[in-house]
């Protein structure tokens, strides 16, 4: 038998080692290995909010005259100092007209002074929409804080504006509703002087405090990063923070962070990949999300009209082809600058919301269905999704009998929302499914209708 200081040596020196395994070193190599955890990769539906100085003006182009993303209103300050641009002349006439030109874009600190904002309000929104996780913009790339940074010293929301931690408000009320909250955070600054001069210092003194300070504060459980095509990540040292984030940080085991992290990372490295305004990536081997907003622009775009905006049918097909795919849904809102969301945006929300109610149980916990790729057809009006029990086939296309593709004869078949089993046949590879004959106001849902097959035990 051997002594106990020796089994005591003994055990120390395996809890040391397992330990050291389970650090991350600094480095791709290593920091690739840690898995995505299982919440995000079973959410499927988030809100993103973009929301600061720019919601004050809230106005963009109405067109792709300079390519995409043009019409993107929280890049209103970036686009006044941009002549080489086509629509640079239409902003600056908008400004010069409303605001005058002598007026700056600083100066919108003391109109935004959301007067009107219940986070409350907000939060109880969000999950009646049916979304499981919470995105907001705790800094664009104005530099423009939502939190009292004390690296942008009266240059956030607490010192200039309207005297109040907006992160902290959003985020308390998100996480008392059981949902999960993560940031948004530019990792550059159109015109941040140290940026523009000492990138070294910036990234030391400024990026790196920063955002450690969210981190620290705030225990977000997504950190979504963006404005990184400028430098590579070894200038961002984002290997070195991510680290840091995976290793000693409060929210190590829960955190969640995307591929913005360097002009060479994305669809590489970071938790997921992110696309926007797209079809996504279609991958189930790595996790992805697809973010869009609900009209052209992701902050509030005063110039957009009704044919601007995605109907809620829309976007619930985009959902579904998106979760079908592998990915995440990120919808984005822009609230006015006096804190309420359009209502319009709020509408579509609730239109969601609703379809989620009937036909949650094929989004959330669900993955693709491995014996198709429902995405690699654009045509296709049957998607298909599975969870531990069962397969999911979602018709985003009404026809009185249905036809799925399955390998096998199922012990039934349901139409979520509908208490019955349905009559089907099976023929090899498909199953025929008789839908019942409803009238309009009878069905479940106004559009997309999900089938549950069972599978024989």
């Amino acid at each position: 038998m051997k002594p106990l200081n020796v089994v005591f040596i003994t055990l120390f020196c395996a809890v040391v080692s397992l330990t050291a395994q389970e650090r991350y070193t600094p480095d791709w190599s290593s920091l690739d290995q840690r898995t995505a955890p299982e919440w995000y990769s079973n959410a499927k539906f988030g809100i993103f909010i973009h929301w600061g100085l720019y919601s004050v003006p809230a106005w963009a182009t109405d067109s792709y005259a300079d390519g995409f993303g043009s019409n993107y209103a929280e890049w209103y300050w970036q686009r006044l100092f941009a002549p080489q641009l086509k629509i640079h002349k239409d902003f600056t006439a908008f400004h010069d007209r409303v605001y005058g030109a002598d007026f700056k874009y600083p100066e919108f600190a003391s109109r935004f002074q959301c007067e009107l904002f219940d986070p409350g309000e907000w939060a109880d929104m969000f999950v009646k929409s049916g979304a499981k996780y919470v995105v907001l913009t705790s800094k664009h790339h104005d530099g423009y804080c939502l939190w009292p940074s004390k690296e942008a010293w009266n240059w956030n929301a607490v010192d200039h504006g309207p005297g109040r931690d907006l992160v902290a408000e959003v985020t308390a009320a998100v996480k008392a509703k059981g949902l999960k909250m993560g940031l948004y955070y530019s990792l550059y600054e159109w015109f941040n002087p140290m940026y523009k001069k000492d990138i070294s210092s910036y990234v030391a003194q400024h990026m790196l405090p920063q955002m450690k300070d969210l981190v620290y504060s705030y225990e977000p459980e997504i950190l979504w990063a963006d404005g990184d095509w400028e430098h590579p990540a070894k200038t961002w040292k984002t290997e070195e923070f991510c680290a840091w984030l995976y290793n000693d940080s409060p929210v190590k085991q829960t955190i969640v962070v995307n591929d913005r992290l360097g002009n060479d990372t994305q669809s590489k490295h970071g938790t997921f990949s992110t696309s926007e305004y797209g079809k996504g990536h279609q991958s189930i081997q790595r996790p992805w999300e697809e973010t869009r907003g609900i009209g052209q622009s992701f902050g509030y775009n005063r110039n957009e009209n009704l044919n601007d905006y995605a109907t809620g049918k829309e976007l619930v097909h985009q959902l579904i082809r998106v979760v079908a795919g592998g990915g995440n849904f990120l919808l984005n809102i822009g609230p006015d600058a006096d804190g309420t969301i359009p209502v319009i945006m709020q509408e579509r929300l609730s239109e969601i919301g609703n379809w989620m109610k009937v036909n949650g149980e094929a989004i959330y916990n669900t993955r693709p269905w491995k014996e198709e790729n429902v995405l690699s057809d654009s045509i296709k009006t049957v998607f298909l999704t599975q969870n531990a029990t069962s397969v999911f086939a979602i018709c985003t296309d009404w026809q009185h009998t249905m036809r799925i593709p399955f390998s096998q004869k199922p012990q039934k078949v349901n139409l979520l929302g509908l208490p019955q089993d349905l009559p089907f046949t099976y023929k090899k590879g498909y199953i025929i499914v008789n839908m019942p004959a409803l009238l309009p106001g009878k069905l479940p849902c106004e559009y997309a209708w999900t089938l549950k097959i069972t599978p024989k035990p």
